[in-house]
């Protein structure tokens, strides 16, 4: 299952993130900038649609022959002297990467930006046994810093930090003594980090596209924080979803085209790097020993049902960049380290409706998300088909909206009730009702009218209305033009 953001239920969080004016702010400048590039770099890549079905077939074809794949790459890294080792669950996967880490005598883990490994909760395993595990890339090293706050973002973790913010939190935890100018921020924490790529005994980095025919790993990065955490420590060990997979070179390349251009708006990001298994004899660098850990935590149980489309995700925030529910109430608010459109989907499925049966209604379904994503994963359905399960399979739908939905059937089931019902809806929402308008509506309509009016049920009905005007000016029968 997904990292659980223990924060207060849904709502609660939800209404301390909508008085968090910089965050909303910094999520409505990203997605507004981001639009842009975005834009420009596949209006200048041409043919937009055409790529995305491609990238879609893809996709499918890998999953659908998913079994075949991992086997081939399980493959070609042992025969280049790597270790695979496949994790059922999150708990195996940390046991097997401590294991490594007691074996290793390790010290200090530097780890490159990685969501699978904050999905299974990794670092206070590591960190238990006694471990210094220290996050490189900048925004995941930043809320390290910050008493591991959280990612909000899943391409930009630390979005809803302010410069100030961090140059305190450097102050605390680095002895920064400089200004919140960027620079001289980002600066200090590349002066601090070389230390510790020096001294690390291992690396642990994700996986963005795992290549089956040649055993290789994909990482797409702008600040080259990975190449380091893969060059520099002995041991290297990979976290992948089991799911994050292609078969050649050639699916890689579009992919990867379809990511950086959906995630950040440029052709390609700074470095992206492929790595197949440890050193070869005569090579400058790279780890001696190599582990593969492919990770499952129920992604099994989505293959072969209506949410296997959401298998297809890249990571790349596109959906994220373009919600308008996200651009309110930020990531925190989903209580998942998986945000957005995509985290509205997938945390149920990893997670369990338990902890998240209300982020499908987290939602506008105004489709913006799966016009957004280059894999077409149909979001807007999927989430609507979360709540079709909700209510019908799993019962969680609450009593007060049973209850209204039970007294709706009834009542528009009986044409007696129904005019008595229509008739009485004017008195009974007089109390709440200014100029026509319900301000401060009860019940069900609170959380709308919080935010927005609601018109007042007139006192003439439509079938008042309409038997008026057959009286006046048409005859009942006699319509124009018939």
């Amino acid at each position: 299952m997904p990292m659980k953001i223990e924060n207060g239920p849904f709502w609660k969080r939800v209404e301390e993130n909508l008085q968090n004016n910089f965050m909303r702010g910094a999520v409505a400048g990203m997605q507004d900038r981001g639009y842009v590039r975005r834009l420009g770099v596949i209006e200048e890549l041409g043919h937009w649609e055409e790529w995305r079905s491609l990238a879609e077939q893809i996709r499918k074809h890998t999953l659908e022959n998913l079994d075949y794949y991992l086997m081939q790459l399980s493959e070609n890294v042992a025969n280049r002297g790597g270790h695979v080792f496949f994790a059922r669950t999150a708990e195996e996967a940390n046991d097997y990467i401590r294991r490594i880490a007691l074996e290793k005598q390790a010290k200090k883990i530097v780890k490159s930006k990685s969501m699978v490994t904050e999905e299974i909760n990794l670092n206070p395993v590591l960190e238990a046994i006694g471990c210094d595990v220290v996050e490189t890339d900048l925004g995941e090293y930043i809320l390290q810093m910050d008493d591991h706050d959280p990612p909000s973002h899943i391409v930009g973790p630390a979005l809803h930090k302010n410069k100030e913010q961090i140059r305190d939190v450097f102050r605390r935890k680095l002895g920064y003594t400089k200004s919140s100018d960027p620079v001289e921020l980002a600066r200090h924490a590349r002066e601090t980090l070389r230390r510790d790529y020096l001294t690390a005994d291992i690396g642990i980095t994700g996986c963005n596209f795992a290549i089956a025919e040649s055993g290789s790993i994909t990482l797409v990065t702008n600040e080259g924080n990975a190449d380091l955490v893969t060059a520099l420590p002995k041991t290297q060990i990979t976290v992948m979803g089991m799911e994050r997979i292609v078969p050649t070179f050639e699916e890689m390349e579009v992919l990867v085209s379809m990511l950086t251009r959906s995630a950040v708006g440029q052709k390609l990001t700074s470095y992206i790097t492929v790595l197949t298994g440890p050193r070869d004899e005569g090579d400058a660098d790279g780890p001696e020993e190599f582990h593969l850990v492919i990770v499952d935590n129920g992604r099994s149980s989505i293959l072969g049902t209506e949410f296997q489309p959401v298998l297809q995700c890249i990571r790349c925030a596109a959906c994220v960049n373009v919600c308008p529910v996200y651009r309110h109430i930020g990531g925190h608010s989903y209580g998942s380290i998986y945000s957005g459109p995509i985290g509205a989907v997938l945390s149920p499925l990893l997670g369990g409706y338990d902890d998240y049966k209300e982020l499908p209604y987290a939602s506008s379904l105004c489709a913006a998300c799966t016009e957004a994503c280059p894999v077409k994963i149909p979001l807007h359905e999927l989430l609507i088909k979360h709540r079709q399960i909700i209510v019908e399979q799993e019962g969680k739908a609450p009593v007060a909206e049973k209850l209204a939905m039970k007294a709706f059937r009834l009542g528009t089931a009986s044409p007696s009730l129904y005019r008595f019902g229509t008739k009485l809806a004017p008195s009974a929402f007089a109390p709440f009702a200014e100029d026509g308008r319900i301000r401060k509506g009860p019940g069900p309509l609170k959380a709308w009218t919080e935010s927005r009016e609601f018109p007042a049920p007139s006192k003439e009905r439509f079938r008042d209305w309409f038997r008026n005007r057959q009286k006046g000016a048409f005859p009942l029968g006699a319509f124009p033009g018939t």
